[in-house]
């Protein structure tokens, strides 16, 4: 008997990596093996030393196969054992080890746009549809499109095994939302890769695309983010919040930093509207999603929590994020 790995890693395209995945046919009872690529039809090697590397990092069942079958997250390698350009989670995991004493907790917040036949999912042939205003969380055919696939994409991450916490209609049409968390660094990164190739792949079998683009409509209409929550022990116990104000004034000193790692095309989004603080201004507040980084208001009342980064882009590279989270906040500790 035998059983198949859908081998999953991020590719050399700029600016933005894409998802590429292949099936790996194993005897049941075999262990995930490394396995190679053509990494030059990946952007990621020339022709003449094409070979690149896929090392296992986070396997789970796979939902949409079933059976024994499952779903590897990878790195991608050089063919002399070292971590190749494009793979960020490698930096990653020396930031978890070196500041694992502070046991950081994520939450991230995936937005996403459907796009059927050129347009977003709901956008009427050669115009628009009804202001924003009733589709964030809305209900009913006439504002409300791809509710199928978000309830087929949902079962799938929690047959899979992973930590989605919750979806919900956002404020474009055809724009929704699932959040992944709370996990450690590499957990939350690792799964949301994993989601996010499950959202694609669902999607397919609607014909409909879904896109990371973090504007994908010009215009009176929000983009698309993915929110960070961010806390670390500090942060959570009694007396945390002067962490959390800390950690807040260690994000403001880096604020090209980070913005500049937080996906591409972010300050087409970060405008200073739609519910956005401007990509080159730096701010917190209670409550405030005008702001650079939001403390929600129960944090405020319990005096413990965690904060929200509202800057990154939906097409953000979770394992770039977490790493610049970390290390951010945890060296000021």
């Amino acid at each position: 008997m035998v059983y198949k790995a859908e081998y999953i890693w991020i590719d050399g395209t700029e600016p933005t990596g894409k998802l590429r995945s292949k099936t790996k046919i194993l005897a049941d009872g075999a262990e995930l093996p490394e396995w190679g690529f053509d990494g030059s039809s990946t952007n990621q090697a020339t022709g003449d030393r094409s070979d690149c590397v896929l090392v296992p990092v986070f396997s789970c069942p796979d939902p949409i196969r079933g059976g024994d079958d499952v779903l590897v997250m990878t790195e991608v390698y050089t063919a002399d054992g070292k971590p190749h350009p494009t793979n960020t989670r490698a930096a990653l995991v020396k930031t978890a080890k070196k500041y694992a004493k502070h046991e950081s907790l994520f939450g991230i917040e995936q937005e996403y746009t459907f796009f059927k036949d050129g347009r977003p999912y709901g956008f009427p042939v050669g115009g628009f549809p009804a202001p924003q205003g009733g589709y964030y969380c809305g209900v009913g055919s006439d504002e409300i499109f791809g509710r199928e696939i978000v309830e087929e994409h949902l079962e799938n991450c929690l047959e899979a095994g992973l930590s989605i916490s919750g979806v919900n209609a956002e404020v474009m049409i055809g724009q929704w939302e699932f959040q992944v968390g709370p996990l450690g660094p590499l957990e939350v990164a690792d799964q949301l890769w994993v989601a996010r190739w499950l959202l694609y792949r669902t999607a397919e079998d609607f014909d409909v695309s879904a896109t990371l683009d973090p504007k994908p409509m010009k215009g009176d209409w929000n983009g698309a983010g993915a929110h960070t929550n961010f806390s670390t022990k500090e942060m959570r116990e009694d007396g945390g919040y002067k962490y959390i104000e800390e950690a807040c004034k260690a994000l403001g000193k880096k604020v090209e930093l980070h913005v500049n790692n937080y996906g591409h095309g972010i300050q087409d989004r970060l405008t200073g509207h739609h519910e956005t603080a401007p990509w080159n201004k730096f701010s917190y507040g209670v409550s405030d999603r005008g702001a650079s980084i939001r403390i929600p208001l129960q944090v405020s009342r319990d005096g413990k929590g965690y904060l929200e980064d509202r800057r990154p882009n939906a097409n953000m590279d979770p394992y770039v994020v977490a790493r610049l989270m970390v290390d951010t906040v945890c060296s000021a500790m």
